[in-house]
């Protein structure tokens, strides 16, 4: 099956739906990103840094729609996690990537109100550095 798709797609069609993948991925909706990663790949070695970057570019981006949602949330009464996230700051998010917990952290992030451009920072290395490793399998 994994053959049929990878013959399906064009390099350029390729990355854009990982694209579009790696931006869902980063939301409750289970879709692993991973995987797209893996057969973009190996379908398109050549296009190593390319699939790197738009996989990375997605998933940080749609993290940072999970932290503009938190923003949403009015901030009223603490939250047990609240002191642990705060102290942490937003390096925290270098593990934005970890299924579940990852989405948590991007939302909680927002609705602490923390600085954008450090979360946006942190969010891209974590993530960045978590599709390398899958390149490198």
């Amino acid at each position: 099956m994994l053959e049929a798709l990878q013959s399906f797609f064009t390099a350029e069609a390729s990355l854009w739906t990982l694209l579009a993948g790696s931006f869902v991925a980063a939301t409750l909706v289970p879709v692993s990103s991973e995987l797209m990663l893996f057969a973009v790949l190996r379908a398109h070695p050549d296009m190593l840094w390319a699939a790197l970057g738009v996989a990375t570019f997605g998933n940080t981006a749609g993290g940072m729609v999970s932290f503009g949602m938190g923003r949403l949330i009015p901030h009223r009464a603490p939250v047990p996690h609240e002191a642990r996230l705060r102290r942490h700051g937003a390096w925290l998010l270098l593990l934005s990537w970890v299924p579940l917990a990852g989405d948590a952290l991007c939302v909680g992030a927002g609705w602490l109100r923390m600085a954008w451009w450090r979360c946006l920072l942190a969010m891209a290395a974590g993530k960045a550095a978590r599709y390398a490793v899958v390149a490198l399998l």
